[in-house]
């Protein structure tokens, strides 16, 4: 049986649209935008899959609308980051490009998967209705992001992204189908989506693609 007790992990979620503004932020940086386009690319990535999700539930009104305290930290963040300047900037990277940029995307990617997959629960969809309102949740923020910023979407990029999404999610209504307590389920749940994608970054992980035609 599903509880509303799964309200206990949305907390999560505010740190999800931090860790996913940091990578909103970055991005921005890696573009050289100015301020307001690094907050715009910050809020836009650290609430875009939380939005797609409560208009598909029916939420009213969106998480952000009600309360604009996860704006206001995407801004923050957004500002932290263009305030640190390139130099910086670039040392957070550690000289690898994109590194930080993954392993904070891999980070936002758990921590919405379960906190979208909690919402969805709490709101008394189905099971599967649930896994895919959470994938939705963990991938959207970054599609956006990649789109505004010209870039190809981690999601099509033969990497192994949205399937960490999915397992987490899948974890995680699982767990507390069998009765797990809400928190426990959630922890599970997002160790199997961040261990996932954290493999196929060390590793190099990616799913078998379809061959060209000729």
């Amino acid at each position: 049986m599903f509880s509303v007790d799964s309200l206990s992990l949305i907390p999560f979620e505010t740190v999800g649209v931090a860790v996913f503004a940091l990578t909103g932020a970055l991005m921005a940086a890696r573009k050289g935008m100015d301020p307001f386009g690094f907050a715009l690319l910050a809020t836009l990535t650290g609430v875009g899959g939380g939005t797609v999700r409560d208009l598909l539930i029916g939420v009213r009104p969106v998480f952000w609308v009600g309360d604009p305290s996860d704006v206001l930290v995407c801004l923050v963040v957004a500002e932290l980051v263009f305030a640190l300047g390139p130099k910086r900037v670039a040392a957070m990277e550690g000289g690898r490009r994109g590194r930080l940029l993954l392993w904070a995307d891999a980070l936002g990617l758990a921590l919405f998967a379960i906190s979208g997959t909690a919402k969805a629960l709490a709101a008394g969809v189905p099971a599967l209705s649930a896994i895919a309102l959470g994938t939705i949740t963990a991938t959207f923020g970054g599609i956006i992001r990649d789109i505004f910023a010209g870039t190809t979407p981690l999601v099509l990029r033969q990497e192994i992204y949205v399937t960490a999404a999915a397992l987490g999610a899948g974890v995680t209504v699982a767990l507390q189908g069998l009765g797990l307590d809400p928190f426990v389920s959630g922890a599970a749940g997002f160790t199997a989506a961040f261990g996932l994608r954290a493999l196929a970054i060390l590793r190099g992980w990616s799913l078998p693609t379809f061959p060209p035609r000729e």
